[in-house]
């Protein structure tokens, strides 16, 4: 009888390993699968120095698993015969189904293109009711519609398509010779395609949009997407975890797929609509719309987050903030607003940080400080109305933030001396780990806390001079402190940051001054405080913070297109 050997040190399970003295296996189990019974084993453990026959227990266990996997291995064979047989009938029905041809049939009425959304009964017709199958019922249209592929299921001999287009969705069943062509057969998400037929009421008991469906006597492919490997839902499964830094790096790197999904596209849907609003509201307020440059060559919030280039020769930056521009246009325009692009370079990777962002900034003239903080409460909860009152966007935020509830006026208000207080109450450390003083610059842990620990919005005013910008207004009942206000929201934290500007012509040459600024560069801006100046205010809302505040997002980089931050500029 031959003899197989063992090494528990040094030998090898690979495959070929012939079980020698010098190409002993690893372990017995293996060795028994590979040579079976008619053999003689021996065995060298880790602390022997020469082979020993196999113990008779080991032996025992090495035929119990060799048994087991003779059986996974048989059943994995059938398995495998299986799936080639199943494989094999389905190449065969496909090959059949190329065989089947279908036309749309010149005898019946000319269809009416539509949109999948389109309720207008003078344009889609009469639904036709179950059991009317003999003749066209009085009123019904024949109709085309044409969208992207969102979902496929097959039923009985049935196929259903709900097919897209923008947020519109439409049920659509195909049947007969048309569920066996073989263009039906492979149909698969994101193939764009033209259905023509009839609009069905549904039967009871069941759902779809607009609770119709789109019976079809003809479709055809306008672009097939591609299956297996390349098909869209395994390159950018639907269930990605955006709280998940790999998984949201990977797909970000596939945002022009990733934004068909439900979630993302529902949030793009909601920014048009809340951007929407904000333009209304200020033309109820009769506040005028500009739009300023976003080149330019002055800084705004400090000269560590500017963006430069070479601007033909001479130095030049992408914009901080239109916020300057705006006040020029206060004694030409009166009250005005822009919403514009923002950029900071900001060096921080944290869920509320972009390095391009959408900036909703207004600046108004002739105003004292409690009004403009009047005037920003109302404008978000206007804003907010607005948004609501488009009933797909009300839908969309009713699921994915179930308990939003339209903020309540007035906003707690609360000045940052006072948060100081708060926050060594709580005995919530600065950056340092130290207890907060008058000074700090409350950094974003600390902020948000407080925030959602209050659980409202919050008003935080009056800032020390010496962490806010050089423009912003000293308080008239403490000159340590200026007339400014970040808005802050639960579950984000800053929205919105203003404050009334200086507009004294020497007061402002003194912030220059004081703030290290050569007041050359700025002469367009002092020269407001020359002709006319005035006391005036305004303030810059991030437009993807107040979305994740509205959605309930994970972070801001979910509310834009395609987000921009340190490291990601594609695609």
């Amino acid at each position: 009888m031959a003899i197989t050997y063992v090494d528990e040190e040094k030998g090898s399970d690979a495959a070929g390993v012939p079980g020698t003295e010098a190409a002993p296996f690893k372990t017995l189990s293996q060795a028994f699968i590979e040579q079976g019974p008619d053999h003689e084993y021996v065995v060298k453990k880790n602390d022997e120095d020469g082979y020993k026959p196999a113990a008779k227990a080991a032996l025992k266990k090495a035929v119990k698993n060799a048994e087991v996997h003779r059986k996974k291995v048989a059943a994995a064979a059938e398995r495998a015969e299986r799936e080639a047989q199943d494989a094999a009938a389905r190449e065969a029905v496909l090959e059949k189904a190329k065989d089947i041809k279908i036309t749309d049939d010149a005898s019946l009425p000319a269809p009416v293109s539509i949109d999948l959304a389109e309720t207008d009964a003078a344009k889609i017709g009469t639904l036709r009711k179950s059991g009317d199958k003999e003749h066209t019922g009085e009123g019904v249209k024949r109709i085309k519609v044409q969208g992207r592929v969102q979902r496929v299921a097959k039923q009985g001999g049935l196929i259903f398509v709900w097919l897209r287009r923008g947020m519109a969705i439409m049920q659509c069943v195909l049947a007969g010779d048309l569920a066996k062509t073989y263009d039906a057969l492979v149909l698969v998400r994101e193939t764009s395609m033209e259905i023509v037929g009839e609009l069905w009421e549904l039967p009871a008991g069941t759902h779809a949009p607009l609770n119709r469906e789109l019976h079809a006597d003809f479709f055809r492919i306008i672009a097939a997407a591609p299956g297996g490997d390349d098909a869209f839902v395994t390159r950018v499964p639907n269930d990605f975890d955006t709280t998940s830094s790999q998984a949201s790096e990977a797909l970000l790197n596939l945002r022009h797929l990733t934004l068909r999904h439900d979630k993302p596209a529902a949030v793009m849907f909601v920014r048009s609509v809340l951007e929407g609003a904000f333009h209304t509201a200020y033309r109820e307020l009769a506040v005028t719309k500009v739009s300023p440059p976003a080149l330019v060559q002055t800084q705004v919030e400090g000269g560590s987050t500017l963006f430069s280039l070479d601007y033909y020769g001479e130095p030049a930056y992408l914009t901080q903030s239109s916020q300057l521009y705006l006040e020029t246009c206060l004694p030409s325009l009166g009250d005005v607003y822009c919403v514009e692009k923002s950029f900071r370079a900001e060096k921080s990777l944290t869920r509320r940080h972009l390095s391009e962002y959408t900036h909703v900034e207004a600046e108004l003239d002739f105003i004292p400080f409690e009004s403009l903080l009047d005037h920003i409460e109302s404008i978000i909860c206007r804003v907010v109305d607005l948004t609501l009152a488009d009933p797909i966007a009300a839908k969309i935020i009713k699921e994915y933030n179930p308990d939003f509830e339209r903020p309540s006026q007035p906003f707690m208000r609360m000045r940052y001396s006072d948060a100081i207080d708060w926050l060594r109450a709580k005995d919530i450390k600065n950056e340092e780990g130290n207890d907060h003083t008058f000074g700090d610059d409350i950094a974003e842990a600390a902020e948000r806390r407080m925030t959602d620990e209050i659980n409202r919005p919050i008003m935080l005013t009056h800032f020390p001079a010496g962490i806010k910008a050089f423009y912003m207004q000293r308080a008239s009942d403490d000159d340590r402190v200026t007339e400014s206000v970040d808005v802050l929201m639960p579950g984000v934290g800053e929205i919105v940051g203003g404050s009334m500007r200086i507009w004294d012509h020497d007061q402002l040459l003194a912030a220059y001054k004081r703030e290290g600024l050569d007041p050359a560069p700025y002469y367009w801006y002092t020269d407001q405080r020359k002709y006319g100046g005035s006391p005036h205010g305004g303030y810059g809302l991030g437009l993807e913070r107040l979305i994740v505040w509205l959605l309930k997002l994970w972070t801001v980089r979910e509310a834009c297109l395609y987000p921009r931050y340190m490291g990601r500029c594609r695609p």
